[in-house]
């Protein structure tokens, strides 16, 4: 599943920057439709995340002890912007869907560069915890943290 809901958010990210693109040419019904699958793969990647959140827990740091401290920190600094990045969001959507255009656009450019940063890093810390170390044990998320 982890596998799965990484790709999800990365494809989200891939495809608000082609809403952006789409935006920039002014076709705007095209940006509209890709902003709209955009925020779908993103709501996909949150059902999957927090279910298996809640029904088996978060995977704990399984590298070496030494770079805990680090991974922590940053694994912080993902959460923190990915909760900024998602209520962005929604405020972004809703605001293009109200037609407040001069909003939406200003909200827009944040929110994009919130939301690229945030697939970054979610992937940097899929790769810590699945491929360049053994993930440590399934443990409810404030263990699997804080441990």
């Amino acid at each position: 599943m982890p596998t799965i809901s990484t790709a999800l958010i990365v494809t989200s990210a891939i495809l608000v920057a082609f809403g952006w693109r789409l935006a920039i040419k002014r076709r705007l019904v095209e940006h509209q439709r890709m902003m709209f699958w955009a925020a779908v793969t993103a709501i996909l990647f949150f059902l999957i995340y927090s279910s298996r959140t809640l029904i088996s827990g978060n995977t704990e740091w399984g590298g070496p002890d030494s770079l805990k401290p680090f991974y922590l920190a940053f694994l912080l600094f993902h959460i923190t912007l990915a909760t900024v990045g998602a209520v962005f969001g929604i405020t972004t959507l809703t605001l293009g869907y109200r037609k407040k255009f001069a909003k939406h656009r200003k909200w827009g450019r944040v929110t994009s560069l919130v939301w690229f940063v945030t697939a970054i890093t979610g992937t940097a810390v899929y790769i810590l915890l699945y491929l360049m170390y053994p993930g440590g044990h399934t443990k409810p998320v404030l263990d699997a943290i804080f441990g």
